[in-house]
């Protein structure tokens, strides 16, 4: 039986429900894609970056001053992504 045929043997209910089902599958997976996106883009304060990495003021001015971090500035305030300071962290190797 092919898919033509199979659709064409459903009831309008249950189409209606087939396609709900697959809508709320896909909406599932959207939400959880843009959550995941979110939370790689969350701009973080210059504080919340001192205590994420456990470092002082001047480390962090150097490291910006040196290229190692990208700073984002907005009303005269410093913004760093989530996501680049944890791509920036490198393994270390022995």
């Amino acid at each position: 039986m092919t898919k033509a045929t199979l659709l064409q043997n459903l009831s309008p209910e249950d189409l209606t429900d087939l396609i709900g089902n697959v809508f709320d599958a896909k909406l599932k997976d959207f939400q959880t894609h843009q959550n995941t996106q979110t939370a790689k883009d969350e701009l973080l304060s210059r504080e919340q970056v001192l205590e994420l990495l456990q470092i002082n003021s001047s480390t962090l001015w150097h490291w910006q001053n040196k290229g190692k971090i990208t700073v984002y500035k907005f009303a005269n305030k410093c913004y760093y992504k989530r996501s680049e300071l944890m791509e920036s962290i490198t393994p270390l190797k022995k």
